[in-house]
């Protein structure tokens, strides 16, 4: 046993105490990552490194641009985030879910699910074109992720309860994991050091736990029987995650050591997405107003802002008219939250500071929309979950 390895002993740990009431922080220990990773720069604060224009040399000649997958209109919208105008469209396979930033920033995929057809695929976008090129078919990806090594990209392949370990470049095939208690897997996170990943079973009310080192399934969580989780996000100290449950009407905060739940936040009807601000502080969170994917109204859709520091709503943007806020991302700047209004057919831009809402016209039934360039020096997928 080291020193450093060693309890402390009643002295030390008085003495520690004093310096924490005098105002003197500990400093957190660094963080041990998987083999492959990039370091966690500040151990209080795995968002740090996506601060507010810290954009990455790999993002260099980037278009900037808002893309946007449209479900039941088959195709990708471009939006020009200066001008709020729509720019470009393109057609794309079918039932497009989620366009996912590649690893290595260089590639923007446009996860086509087709919904249980054997015609799944992916589009590749190049972002300093902003043009598509030849999609690799895969088996339904409704979402993507990589391996926090890069290595691998993870297809969540929802209609089969599987997750497919692919080549991160080529999308071949490497190995496949059934996850079978998890009914409608969907949207998942990393822990700080990339050992596990938490994915959330939409229509199961549970989450599923995966050991990434041994890619086994380490257990279920069982959040409600009634619920249905969506998006979910790590605290910035990795200590808790965040998950969205639509049909709770807020957010669970979840232990991921020990795999418990220790919280509930009620935000709106029918939460959704979220999105950590840029500086690691605050935590977007959009209610969409629905609590089925036919969208059946329950409510009107809404913004809810949550402080990480407290766990407390800060406050609560409503969207004009009701609409149904679904998925996006932050602008590189912070000062714009991009959300899909998937029933509505459009998308909204909300100024961070204020609240206040643009809506642009799109396809049909936009859903996880990307901002693109976005800050930090990789992405674990979604639609920008970056580090």
């Amino acid at each position: 046993m080291t020193l450093l390895s060693r309890p402390l002993s009643r002295l030390a740990a008085l003495a520690l105490a004093g310096l924490c009431a005098a105002g003197v922080a500990a400093a957190a220990a660094p963080v041990v990552t998987v083999p492959g990773m990039p370091p966690v720069v500040n151990p209080d604060n795995l968002y740090s490194e996506v601060g507010a224009g810290r954009l990455s040399a790999a993002v260099a000649g980037a278009l900037p641009r808002v893309y946007v997958p449209n479900v039941r209109s088959n195709d990708v919208y471009v939006i020009d985030p200066a001008t709020f105008k729509v720019v470009d469209k393109f057609r794309v396979g079918f039932s497009p879910q989620h366009v996912v930033p590649s690893w290595d920033l260089q590639i923007l995929w446009v996860a086509n699910n087709a919904e249980g057809r054997p015609d799944g695929s992916l589009t590749p976008i190049d972002p300093k074109t902003g043009k598509p090129g030849k999609p690799v078919s895969v088996d339904d990806p409704y979402n993507m992720y990589f391996t926090p090594d890069g290595k691998e990209a993870i297809v969540v392949a929802e209609a089969y309860a599987r997750l497919d370990f692919r080549d991160a470049h080529t999308m071949a095939l490497n190995s496949s994991l059934s996850v079978p208690q998890c009914k409608g897997i969907n949207h998942a996170d990393f822990s700080i050091d990339g050992k596990f990943a938490l994915f959330t079973c939409e229509f199961g009310g549970k989450l599923a736990k995966i050991d990434l080192v041994n890619r086994k399934v380490v257990g279920y969580l069982e959040l409600d029987k009634k619920g249905m989780p969506q998006d979910i996000r790590s605290s910035p100290d990795g200590r808790v995650f965040y998950v969205a449950d639509m049909m709770a009407d807020g957010v669970y905060v979840v232990d991921g050591d020990s795999f418990t739940k220790v919280g509930f936040i009620k935000t709106g009807v029918g939460t959704h997405g979220l999105y950590p601000s840029r500086d690691g502080t605050k935590l977007y969170v959009s209610n969409r107003g629905t609590n089925r994917i036919h969208g059946a109204r329950r409510g009107k859709g809404s913004v809810s802002v949550i402080d990480f520091a407290t766990r407390k709503v800060l406050t609560t943007w409503p969207i004009p008219g009701g609409g149904s806020p679904d998925m996006g991302n932050v602008s590189a700047d912070g000062k714009m939250l991009w959300l899909s209004g998937r029933f509505d057919d459009v998308v909204y831009a909300i100024d961070t500071t204020t609240g206040a809402v643009r809506s642009i016209k799109v396809g049909m039934e936009p859903h996880g929309l990307t901002v693109w360039p976005q800050p930090g020096r990789y992405s674990l997928g979604h639609t920008g979950n970056m580090r």
